[in-house]
């Protein structure tokens, strides 16, 4: 059903070169990179006290971290003298992250594209179909990708798997920093390139303690990804004909101005009524994990970016900008702009539950899938906390 050797071949062509940089410009940023990685690691345990289970735990958080009461039974403990990740790092260029993502892609929907290739085997010349077939799909996600991936600064890979080239911890997952994109960015920003490395490798960190400190939270996350794909309609004339309106909305076969399908994602395009609810509990688990991101990042930030400030206000002016038309209408149909809110509602879900609360009873959210936001938790935090600290 896809070609994944043509996907990979297809985005590490087309994607776009990286900055300029020196061969020990590289070897310096990426050095610099691991450093500051290494080094987020206890800023994040301790503003969050969030650490994997086991560890051994201080009593007073830093400086700058928001104060709670006692922590909640089947809360993270608080982070102190802990053992390290063994969830990698990995610094990557953007053909790196390329391949990283198309092994995780093939992964995920591993379950899914079997169940289409068993209904399309059955089909008169079902076999010459797939194998065309599956080279236009590679093709076209090839194209996806090589538009992603000089957009993307870091991430958190939560099903990768585990390869000589691209190692991944004993649970899965690796963190991926994408080297030749944080420097573009810092150059286009204009900011202090050693404070934007740092700031950048504070939210992505979050997200590895997330996972280690949380043990259910993986299972739980591809648990809903997996029950998503299984509502999907696996005839494959159905899923074409819905890939197509989709491609149609990128393309702006519409009259400019028209409301219609180009105001939907590509997500959109292909939910069932079953998928709706299981999207929104996704949505709202995706929220919650950028906004938490974000919001440690920025409150661990003034202790250790001095410009942190500055590079907060700049970036999110350009958070908020789109490039041309063509950037646009992908950011919508792959369903960006929807990951932009994801930030901004889920941060601001964060910081008013922190308020109320304190930090220890925030961590309650990590006491089981029963106790996540829902999404309309998400937009009315006080819901969340009444229902959780009743």
């Amino acid at each position: 059903m896809v070609d994944w050797n043509l996907a990979v071949t297809t985005a590490t062509r087309f994607v776009r070169p990286g900055p300029d940089v020196t061969r020990d410009e590289a070897r310096a940023i990426v050095a610099e990179l691991r450093r500051h990685a290494k080094s987020s690691e206890a800023h994040v345990r301790g503003f969050t006290r969030m650490a994997p289970p086991g560890a051994e735990a201080e009593g007073a958080a830093p400086e700058g971290a928001p104060e709670g009461g006692p922590a909640e039974a089947g809360a993270p403990g608080r982070a102190g003298t802990v053992p390290p990740h063994d969830t990698p790092v990995l610094v990557v260029d953007r053909p790196g992250w390329i391949r990283a993502n198309v092994a995780g892609f093939r992964a995920v929907l591993k379950p899914l594209l079997a169940k289409m290739e068993d209904r399309r085997s059955a089909m008169p010349g079902g076999a010459v179909i797939g194998a065309v077939g599956g080279k236009v799909t590679g093709a076209e996600l090839g194209m996806l990708l090589s538009f992603l991936a000089s957009r993307v600064l870091g991430q958190y890979e939560t099903f990768a798997p585990a390869s000589r080239e691209l190692p991944a911890g004993s649970q899965g997952g690796r963190l991926l920093l994408v080297a030749p994109n944080i420097v573009h960015v810092e150059r286009e920003l204009d900011v202090d390139p050693h404070d934007f490395r740092l700031w950048v490798c504070l939210h992505e960190e979050t997200h590895r303690t997330q996972f280690s400190a949380v043990p259910w939270l993986r299972d739980h996350i591809e648990g809903e990804v997996q029950s998503f794909l299984a509502e999907t309609d696996i005839d494959p004339g159905a899923l074409l004909a819905r890939l197509r309106e989709a491609a149609q909305s990128l393309a702006g076969a519409r009259p400019e101005g028209e409301e219609g399908d180009e105001s939907r994602s590509l997500v959109d395009l292909v939910q069932t009524p079953a998928q709706r609810e299981i999207l929104g509990r996704l949505t709202a688990v995706m929220s919650l994990l950028e906004g938490h991101a974000d919001f440690v990042m920025d409150g661990v930030g003034p202790e250790v970016v001095p410009s942190v400030a500055e590079i907060r206000e700049k970036f999110q002016k350009r958070r908020a900008s789109g490039a041309g038309r063509l950037d646009q209408a992908l950011r919508k149909l792959l369903g960006l702009d929807a990951k932009l809110r994801q930030y901004r509602d889920g941060e601001r879900f964060v910081r008013a539950v922190v308020e109320e609360v304190g930090m220890d009873g925030f961590n309650r959210v990590w006491t089981s899938p029963n106790t996540l936001p829902t999404k309309q938790e998400i937009a009315k935090p006080a819901d969340w906390v009444a229902r959780v600290h009743r």
